[in-house]
């Protein structure tokens, strides 16, 4: 029994829509033009090896969905570190989703990553990681 990346990527990418205020998304595979001056979020989900069971073909799929929060230069980094912490409050420890057949849990709370310049934007990387498991 197969968890399915798609069912993940609904679960995580539903709830990341329902934040309050959200900003701008550039989704995967989406055409996107960023607004200048303006902060906008780019979203990938990255799967690791899978956890197999020893006796049947199950398993279960982990990795992160890793938002980089993407601010322009020069406004200073509270903003976009401000924003790292809602990500981090949103998706808490312990959170459960569902979406197509599959039980997505946040594993562990959302690593804020080292901030990089990357053009004209301040890059935050957030990691939110996960174990999804077909239900």
């Amino acid at each position: 029994m197969t968890t399915g990346a798609a069912s993940i990527a609904v679960a995580l990418e539903t709830r990341l829509a329902a934040m309050t205020s959200p900003l701008a998304t550039q989704w995967e595979n989406a055409t996107y033009t960023p607004v200048s001056g303006t902060p906008y979020q780019a979203v990938n989900l990255l799967l690791a090896q899978p956890l197999n069971d020893e006796r049947s073909s199950r398993y279960v799929d982990q990795g992160y969905m890793q938002v980089t929060l993407r601010y322009p230069v020069n406004t200073g980094k509270g903003a976009a570190l401000g924003q790292a912490q809602t990500l981090r409050d949103w998706f808490y420890r312990g959170l459960a989703l569902a979406a197509g057949g599959v039980t997505v849990t946040i594993t562990d709370a959302p690593e804020i990553c080292p901030a990089s310049i990357d053009g004209d934007r301040y890059a935050v990387p957030v990691k939110i990681r996960f174990r999804a498991v077909a239900t």
